[in-house]
């Protein structure tokens, strides 16, 4: 069975950087794409950022320049670093898998299995 948990979220103020985790059990995530969205209460969930099983990787355009994506394929773990925190960036971010075939992408349907989220809320 697949599980993603994610680790990293905190209370930040505006500019500061979190570097959220994603580590995952049954399955190796170096053979899913994997994305990282947040949702925030009474809105859509949201791509943040993808990355695919070759490391190309997708951010949203509110994240670009200040937020990372990247792997580390021997922990079974994705990360999010995340710096120049905004207001705007508070959410609950969850992390997501996709097997393959598969690309990088922002959309959900490109994944199947979701982690619980972690929380992340920027003061200003």
């Amino acid at each position: 069975q697949v599980q993603l948990v994610e680790s990293g979220g905190g209370s930040v103020q505006a500019g500061g950087s979190l570097r959220l985790s994603c580590t995952a059990s049954g399955v190796t995530l170096s053979r899913n794409c994997m994305g990282w969205f947040r949702v925030i209460p009474g809105k859509e969930r949201e791509g943040v950022a993808g990355v695919s099983t070759g490391g190309v990787f997708i951010l949203d355009d509110s994240v670009e320049g200040r937020f990372t994506i990247s792997r580390d394929n021997t922990k079974n773990t994705v990360y999010l670093q995340m710096n120049s925190l905004k207001p705007e960036d508070t959410a609950r971010y969850i992390c997501a898998a996709g097997a393959l075939p598969c690309t990088a992408t922002l959309s959900p349907t490109g994944y199947s299995s979701w982690g619980q989220g972690t929380q992340v809320t920027v003061s200003s």
